[in-house]
Formats: C-alpha cells, structure tokens, sequence
C-alpha cells in the first residue's frame, strides 16, 4: 500500500495568498493634487513677482527719469542764470542811454559782447537792438549796418510789474555761420519806464543737444528735451520721431495746467506717436520747463526679458515635474487597467478553484449517496426477493406483517431513489411531456404538498414548448418546491407555478444555447439569504430545524433539470419571496410518439419455462435472494461472484439459456465487458444486465442487451424470463 505525503495544498488551489489592496483612487488624487500644486505654486509665484516686478521696473522707470530730468533742470538753470547775469552786466553798462550814444560806443560794446560770447560756450551772439528795433550792437559783427530786430521777438511796452522780464523765441537758423539758435530777450528801460529797446542773447541748441546726448548716452530709448510755457519745443534728443510731429506739445502743457511746475506722466506722446513715462520739471523761475521720458513699451520689452528669463527658468523643472507626473498618472491607469484585469482573473481563478473544490467535495459526497443507495438497493432486493416468496408461499399467516414490510420496502425504495438522484446516478425513465397538461393532472398532489392558507395558482399556456424528462422526478422536484414554499410561508401566502418558452442564445456554465421551457416556482414566504441562496442546492444543506429537513429537496431539483439537460436558478429577496426557475430543454418529439422507457415488453401469463441461468453478480445476498426467486419459477441458476469468473466458466464450454449479470463488479471485466466479449464470441446467448447507476444504464444501452434498474419488481424478473429462447424444450 502506497501512502502518498500531504502536500501543502490538499485543495489543489494554488491561489491561498489574499490579494494586496491597491487604493488606486487615493494614489490618483494625489498625483492629481501634485500636478495641481506644480501648476498653481510656480505660477502664483510667478504672477507675484511678475507683478511687483512690473511696478518695481516702472517705478525704477520714473525714477530714473525724474534723476535725469533734474540734472537736465540744473543744467538749464545754470545757462539761464549765466545768460540772466550777462543780461544785468550789458543793461547796466549802457544804462538809460539811447541809440545814438550806443552807437557812439559801438567798438567798446562790441568787444566787451565777444569777450563775454566768446568765453560762454551756450552764447552764440550776444545783440543790442534800440527803441525802433534796429541794431545798435553786436558781439559777431562790427560795424553793424542798419538791421531792426525779427518781428518774431516780442516787443515790450511798458515795464511790467516786478522789473524786467525775459522772453524767448522759437528756434531759428543764422546765416552766416550757420547755427540753430533759439533767443533770449531782455526789454530795457529808462528811469520812467519808458521802452528803449531789448538785449538779445542767442543760446546754441547745440550746446544743449550735446549735453543730452552725453546724459543718455547709457540708454538710447530715453529721451530729453527743452520747451517753452506754450510747448514749443527748443532742443529736444533724440528728434521726434513721430512723422509729422507737432511744433509745441500739448500734452505737456495740460499737464503743467493741471499739476503745476513739476509731475510724472503717463501720457501718449505726440512727438514719438507711442505711450511714455514723462517727467517734467520748470526751469527755476522761467518760462521753460524740461521733460525727460522713456517709451512704456520699452519698459515693458525690458521687464518681460528680465522676468521672462526668470519664469522660464522657474518653468522649465516644473514642465519636467509636469510631464513626469502626467507619465505617472498614464502610467497608474494602465496599472489600474492591469490591477483590475488582474484581479477579475484572480476571482475567476478562485472562484473556478472554488467551484473545482466544490465539485470535489460533491462529488465525494455524490459517490458516498450513491454507494449508500447502491448498497441499499441490493438489501432492498433481497427484501422483496423474500417478500414476494412469502407471497408465492402463501404468507404461512404471517400476510399482514408481509405487506407492512412491503410498504416499507417501497418507502425505502423513493428514499434510495431520492439519493441516487441527488448523486446523479438515478436510471431516468425520460418521455415527451406536454408540461401544461401534466400540471394540470398533478395539480392535486402539488396542492396537497400546499397547507390549507396558500393557494396555488398555476400558469400554463397552451403555446408552451413539451419537454424531455423523467415525469417522475418532475413531479418529486415540484412538490420539494411546493413543501419548501409551505415552511416559507407559515401564516399563507400563494405560490405560483408559471410556464413560459425561452431562447438562450448565449450558454453559461452548463447551460447550452437552445430553446427550453422555463417552469418557475414563485412563493410570498420570508426569502432566503444570499449566503443561503449560495449554498441552496449543495445536497444535506438546510436551514430547517433538526429532524425537520434532510437538505435534499433542492438538491434534487437541480439533480433532476441538469440530468434532463437543463439546470435550475434561484432568486430570492428577504422579506418579499423566492423564486426557483426549473429550466427544461425543448422536446423535439410529439407528445406520444416515444414509448415509456421500460426494458421489457408486458409478460405474457402463460406459466415458467424451464431453463438453465448464469447468475453474475458480487453480493452473495442479493445473489441468494434471487436464486430462490429463480427455483420458484422453475429455473436453474448458477452463481458467480466476478465478470472474471463467469468469462472462465464459458470458455471452459458451459452453456446456459440466459446470463444475468450485475453491472458494477469487482475485477478486471464488469458486467458491460461480459456483455460486449460474449455478443462477440457467442453471438446467440442471450444476457441481461441489472445496474441502480444511470451513467452505467447509458452505457449498457449501448451495447444492446435487456436492462434491469435495480430495485426492479419480480414480474418485470419473469416477464425477462418469458422473453428468452430456450436452447431446449421444457422437461426434455
């Protein structure tokens, strides 16, 4: 004997690990959370210090051209003041006198006016002019000829109030040489404030274009400039370049009309056509003011460079953060797609191992019933072999306690039938049923299964599909239904048997595509579990009380459909009811065009023949028992134990009128193998086989021999016996 070591998974499952959790949500929300913190962080970081850069870079703007425009004042200041004091020193030296003393000076006027020119680098010509506006002096020419003063300058009158007072004229061109000049007019006096003539001194613009270029040499978009109260400009660097640009700025003088001597702009330029940031100063206490600007877009162009540099290299890593959590979250969908994928195969693996252990524990459990019934099939055979000899024997008074044993033998034999049924291997005698005619006839005894407050209500109609089964077992499957519904429902309730065709066009399990009956069993009791719907059909499981359920009822029922072919659902709901669906598979015979199935024809009543049997079968009683039946009706039985030994005896040369051999045997031939070897080797024998095993009934038509379903009756016995040709006549 060969004992085989345990191994670690008796089971055959191969999956006893738990499957690791994966928060795949949580996992994705904080990837999604990281790349929202990636994006929203850097950017309001950015548009942060954008912003305070940007006014940062447009303060810094002002005040770098508010520093300019100072300097710009002070370097005007400075000429004005010089030319303001040149002015004092000429009027006084020729005080009150008139034209012609001036002109009797000219030459010591003349050379004191170049020297003073000469030695001002801003002065191009320093010029008297008398009451009639003509030329009394000159630091550029002597003598002077008779010249009057430009009518462009400004005449003066009378001395205004608070002494004298300057004026200055637009820009103009000398012709010999050639200088851009603009000119300061000073009006002189005498002692009763009478007009007797002006001092003209002529400033370079020049001079003033050099200045500015020197001071915005360091940023060429700046841009510098002299103007007078009314807006005409003077000197102004670089040249506007607007294409046709105004002669004074107006803009320049709102500004002065609304803020006073001094202000910081944002204004449209339109000098330059553009938006600027403009500074203006008033020139000490004359009639100029100087202004200092930049464009806005090149304050702009400037911040977007500096910034833009900055945020793009802020941005760059978080691009790569962004790309790598994108990657991540592509990444943890495929996996979640795996995982799930993963995991449904996972339960369908343990759901199959499930099943596989299931199926082995069943069918254990199935081979266990079986062998059970099997065994007491064979005592159930020497039971009423002896029962019906006591009959044939007239009792000897003891006929009541006879019957008693008879009925008890038929109740053990539906108890045996039950088991083998839920084992699967119950001999069906399968027949064509018209399923609403059939209900109709057994109505009664589903009723009666049925308490008195339940009514029954069955739903049949005449379109429905006949089909192919035991009606036997139907009807032992409908009224399990019937008593189940009955303890379902204990203060009443109706249970409803309704019939319908169905088409299954995609199979389950062992369900196959076709056409079948659906017969549903529906009660209004208190529903079961789903725990309790899982286990419902597992053959000794119930949920009655002890000694009030064997646990084969559903058991049977599913037994019963999938041997027919079909199988059976339950759906239930706590509280509400049970629904247990019988589904059938389509007949495509008529109803009566199949006969019962029953191995043998009607016995004929004529008495025994006599007759020699072979009498295989490995259970001595059941052996015993019908070698009395057999002498009984007058045959001679010989009894072998194994399908080896019967096989020896008939090649040793015996003959007999008829075998009759078991089907299961121990050995190397069963009955099946004794039947097949003999139709080979002595074709005109005539054998039976007997089996309680539905597989082996199956298999046994095959070979084309009588068959008797243990536990059969006696007469179906000598109906077999009747049937067979005797290889001599009787008493010969």
């Amino acid at each position: 004997m060969i004992i085989h070591p345990e191994t670690s998974n008796p089971d055959g499952s191969a999956l006893d690990i738990p499957v690791p959790p994966r928060d795949f949500g949580t996992t994705r929300r904080m990837l999604i959370a990281t790349l929202v913190a990636s994006i929203v962080t850097p950017l309001l970081f950015l548009a942060v210090y954008g912003y305070f850069g940007f006014q940062s870079r447009f303060s810094d703007s002002s005040e770098g051209i508010d520093r300019l425009s100072r300097v710009a004042e002070e370097q005007a200041v400075k000429v004005f003041d010089v030319s303001q004091e040149v002015s004092l020193r000429v009027l006084t030296m020729v005080g009150g006198d008139g034209d012609a003393e001036i002109r009797a000076r000219q030459k010591s006027l003349h050379d004191f006016l170049a020297d003073t020119a000469q030695r001002l680098p801003s002065v191009a010509a320093i010029t008297l002019f008398g009451r009639n506006r003509n030329l009394l002096a000159s630091s550029s020419a002597y003598p002077v000829g008779l010249q009057s003063i430009d009518e462009r300058l400004i005449s003066f009158f009378d001395r205004p109030v608070g002494g004298a007072k300057m004026a200055v004229s637009q820009p103009e061109r000398t012709p010999a040489p050639v200088i851009d000049v603009f000119n300061l007019t000073f009006p002189r006096y005498d002692a009763a404030g009478h007009y007797l003539g002006a001092l003209v001194i002529s400033l370079r613009r020049d001079y003033f274009l050099s200045f500015y270029q020197r001071l915005t040499i360091h940023d060429s978009a700046l841009t510098v400039g002299l103007f007078r109260g009314d807006g005409t400009t003077l000197v102004r660097f670089p040249a506007p370049r607007a294409r046709r640009p105004p002669t004074n700025n107006q803009p320049l003088m709102e500004a002065v009309h609304v803020n006073g001597k001094s202000g910081r702009l944002r204004i449209f330029s339109t000098l330059d056509g553009v938006q600027k940031l403009l500074v203006y100063r008033q020139v000490g206490d004359y009639p100029l003011y100087v202004t200092s600007g930049i464009p806005v877009s090149v304050v702009m162009s400037r911040w977007l460079k500096h910034d833009g540099l900055i945020a793009i290299a802020t941005l760059v890593p978080c691009v790569g953060i962004w790309l790598l959590v994108a990657f991540s979250l592509t990444r943890l969908r495929r996996e979640r797609t795996a995982w799930e994928r993963w995991k449904a195969e996972f339960g369908m693996r343990l759901s199959a191992e499930e099943t596989t252990r299931q199926m082995k524990r069943m069918g254990a459990l199935g081979n266990l019933v079986a062998n059970v019934a099997h065994d007491f099939n064979n005592l159930l055979m020497v039971v009423k072999a002896n029962m019906e000899l006591a009959r044939r024997k007239g009792f000897n008074g003891l006929e009541k306690e006879v019957i008693a044993v008879e009925r008890a033998s038929v109740t053990a034999e539906g108890l045996a039938r039950r088991l083998l049924s839920v084992a699967r291997k119950q001999p069906l005698r399968q027949e064509v049923v018209d399923v609403g005619a059939w209900l109709e006839q057994d109505a009664s005894l589903i009723r009666m299964s049925l308490s008195d407050r339940i009514s029954l209500h069955i739903d049949a109609p005449e379109s429905t599909w006949s089909i192919y089964v035991d009606p036997s077992e139907l009807q032992s499957a409908l009224i399990n239904l019937a008593v189940n519904a009955k303890d379902a429902m204990p203060h009443g309730g109706k249970f409803v048997v309704r019939c319908e065709n169905s088409i299954v066009e995609t199979g389950s399990g062992n369900l196959k595509p076709g056409e079948y009956v659906l017969v549903s069993c529906s009660d209004t009791g208190v529903g079961m579990a789903p725990t309790v719907v899982q286990r419902a059909f597992e053959p000794l499981y119930t949920t009655k009380a002890a000694n009030a359920g064997t646990g084969l009822g559903l058991a049977q029922v599913i037994a019963m459909c999938e041997q027919a072919g079909g199988t059976a659902r339950i759906e239930s709901i706590v509280g509400e009811g049970t629904t247990v669906s019988l589904i059938l598979p389509r007949s495509t015979e008529s109803v009566g065009t199949n006969p019962v199935a029953s191995p043998l024809a009607p016995a004929p009543t004529t008495a025994p023949v006599k007759g020699s049997i072979l009498l295989v079968e490995d259970n001595e009683e059941v052996a015993a028992g019908l070698s009395a039946v057999l002498e009984v009706f007058g045959w001679h039985s010989r009894h072998e134990l194994t399908g080896d030994a019967a096989l020896s005896l008939l090649e040793d040369g015996a003959t007999f009128d008829l075998i009759l051999s078991d089907v299961q045997m121990p050995g190397l031939n069963s009955g099946i193998d004794v039947a097949e070897k003999v139709r080979r080797k002595w074709p005109q024998q005539t054998i039976a086989l007997m089996t309680g095993y539905a597989d082996e009934l199956e298999r046994a038509k095959h070979v084309g021999v009588t068959i008797l379903s243990k536990p059969f009756n006696i007469d179906d016995l000598q109906a077999l016996l009747q049937s067979v040709k005797l290889s001599r006549p009787a008493g010969a």
